[in-house]
């Protein structure tokens, strides 16, 4: 510091005698001005330096920034598999109520189709008796039909409570997916299309088709 001001006063006083003169009266102005002149240069190279900093960032913050970007990359994965996951996870219980509900109502299926066998004897066995026997002078018959008539009524009342359900489908239109047609005839007065005979009752299971009543169908003429 003291060399600075040498130089500093030898310049000075070279230049302009008068300000060496003034500058020898009163030193201090010369002390404080070369500590101005040393502050703000020190300040332009810290700011300078700091500048620099900022602009070019250490190796430091670099890998800091890339092992963000790599966990950032990392948690956005881990999230996408979770909720694909929870996708997963949701689709498979709704299947599976869905196959529990299918059990609890169609899981009686096999055993209702062997009941319709049953059911068609006794249909059959009421049709085959003589309605004109039937009197009170034949007690016997008439109760065995009337019998027949309860057991066929009963049992209809049971497929009803268990959600299984009649297919007698003369006169309306004919649905392969609920019937079953054994012939194809002309009929006259019959619409084309639709069902003029029932050779077999069909059923349905809670709206699914459990055996398709045979039917025959009028065709055009």
């Amino acid at each position: 510091m003291a060399a600075v001001a040498q130089c500093v006063w030898g310049s000075l006083r070279s230049r302009s005698p008068l300000l060496g003169l003034a500058l020898r009266t009163s030193p201090r102005l010369l002390c404080v001005a070369t500590q101005k002149s040393t502050g703000q240069n020190l300040e332009e190279e810290q700011g300078q330096s700091h500048n620099e900093q900022k602009a070019e960032p250490s190796a430091a913050e670099r890998m800091l920034t890339e092992e963000k970007a790599k966990l950032e990359e990392q948690l956005k994965e881990v999230t996408d598999k979770y909720k694909r996951a929870l996708a997963d996870a949701e689709n498979v219980r709704q299947r599976s109520q869905k196959l529990v509900e299918e059990a609890k109502l169609y899981g009686i299926q096999s055993f209702c189709k062997d009941l319709l066998e049953v059911a068609d004897i006794l249909e059959k066995a009421t049709e085959s008796v003589p309605k004109e026997e039937i009197k009170d002078e034949n007690p016997h018959l008439k109760s065995l039909y009337e019998g027949l008539v309860m057991t066929e009524m009963q049992i209809q009342k049971v497929f009803k409570k268990h959600g299984l359900l009649r297919l007698d489908p003369v006169g309306a239109k004919f649905d392969p997916y609920e019937h079953e047609a054994l012939f194809h005839a002309p009929m006259e007065g019959k619409e084309p299309g639709t069902i003029a005979l029932v050779s077999k009752i069909g059923y349905k299971l809670h709206g699914r088709t459990l055996r398709p009543a045979l039917v025959g169908v009028v065709k055009d003429a």
